[in-house]
């Protein structure tokens, strides 16, 4: 059997994507109703009930009544908004792909002022809530604390670079933007479809066990699509790798040691610490193998710059666990949480923050190309030297 080309897998992970977003925009909208007038419809609580059982939803969502209703507004707002821009960023992909320009602009001022309002909602949810009150814990806190920022400099990025027209920059960055955007719909699948795996657990727990691994799935799902629409095989004025051997080898040493560490931290814990350490390691071993296997073929076929790309976010994927290592000794005594929750937030942000960095450094990388291009060109002559030339 031939392997589906790259053109299909492009066109079944847009229409997959497609389908997501737009199943999830109207439960995103109405998924506050409830806490604001009793009887109106909550679409996402109904398909959860009916996906696990109505105890399962009315335990989780019976402490969410005092901590919702104290920021009911913000709340609202950006979970509206949020279901907007689960319409928007498709909508955005496609006229990219189309090369509707116009229409991309416009959707795009909308996309970028929607994110900052309903950023601004929840920033106002989260100053308001203690870590403490927030569903499932601090360490659910500390997560949505970090997307927001992540958002809110990706979105601010995909601006900047617009603005000084480049539109690789700008790629990159939006399709960030969107991957921690889409840690919600992910979220509530994953709600529905942990407890076949994990029975009995209540939604507080299975929300812990999704955490550890929601924001390396988004950002490796943006780097995925970045790749996939980047079909450059070299960028001029590339010049030598930013990700060496020597760095790559350093990178991976002090990944193992933090990595071993985090594993034996979990293991403390008995079955939950177990369970949570394995939802965080299967998608980081196949986040790993991916960029890893992605690197050696583009070197395989002589593609420069998608090698360096690769590289780049695969060191930002072995330190991960070293940045993890410092967050929880940061959240255990700065933030007085226990032992588990600083290991459980210090793990789940790791990935996220990791791979922000690693598309700062690609930014920075193709930055660095152009002026090292911009310095290289040849001058051409002054028009009134030229004028004066006599022609042999």
């Amino acid at each position: 059997m031939r392997p589906w080309p790259s053109s299909t897998w492009r066109r079944v992970g847009a229409v997959t994507l497609t389908a997501v977003c737009v199943g999830y925009a109207p439960i995103a909208m109405t998924e506050l109703w409830p806490y604001a007038r009793p009887g109106p419809p909550a679409l996402g609580e109904s398909l959860l009930a009916h996906a696990v059982s109505p105890r399962y939803v009315a335990d989780a969502l019976a402490t969410r009544i005092a901590p919702y209703r104290h920021s009911l507004v913000p709340m609202i707002v950006h979970s509206v908004l949020g279901g907007l821009l689960m319409l928007l960023g498709p909508a955005q992909l496609l006229t990219a792909s189309r090369r509707r320009v116009r229409q991309h602009r416009f959707l795009g001022v909308l996309f970028a002022v929607t994110v900052y309002a309903s950023m601004a909602g929840a920033g106002l949810y989260l100053a308001r809530t203690a870590p403490r009150d927030a569903f499932s814990g601090a360490a659910f806190w500390i997560v949505l604390a970090t997307i927001l920022v992540g958002t809110v400099l990706s979105v601010t990025f995909g601006i900047l670079a617009a603005v000084a027209g480049l539109p690789d920059l700008h790629q990159r960055w939006m399709l960030l933007c969107y991957g921690f955007l889409l840690t919600a719909p992910l979220l509530r699948l994953e709600w529905g479809a942990l407890p076949a795996v994990l029975p009995g657990l209540p939604m507080t727990e299975t929300n812990r066990v999704a955490i550890m691994h929601l924001g390396s799935l988004v950002v490796f799902g943006a780097l995925l699509a970045s790749r996939a629409r980047d079909g450059r095989d070299t960028v001029e004025g590339l010049g030598r790798s930013w990700a060496p051997l020597p760095v790559t080898v350093a990178a991976h040493l002090t990944g193992a040691a933090a990595l071993a560490w985090i594993v034996r931290a979990f293991a403390a814990h008995g079955t939950t610490g177990h369970r949570l350490l394995t939802a965080y390691l299967v998608p980081y071993a196949v986040a790993y193998a991916v960029m890893a296997l992605g690197a050696r073929r583009a070197a395989r076929q002589d593609r420069p710059w998608a090698r360096e790309e690769w590289r780049l976010h695969l060191v930002g994927l072995c330190l991960a666990p070293v940045l993890s290592a410092g967050a929880v000794a940061v959240f255990q005594h700065s933030l007085g949480l226990d032992r588990l929750t600083a290991l459980t937030a210090g793990v789940a942000i790791g990935c996220g923050m990791t791979a922000f960095g690693a598309t700062q450094a690609v930014s920075l990388r193709l930055l660095y190309a152009r002026e090292v291009r911009r310095r290289t060109a040849p001058v051409a002559p002054p028009a009134a030297a030229r004028a004066t030339t006599p022609v042999p």
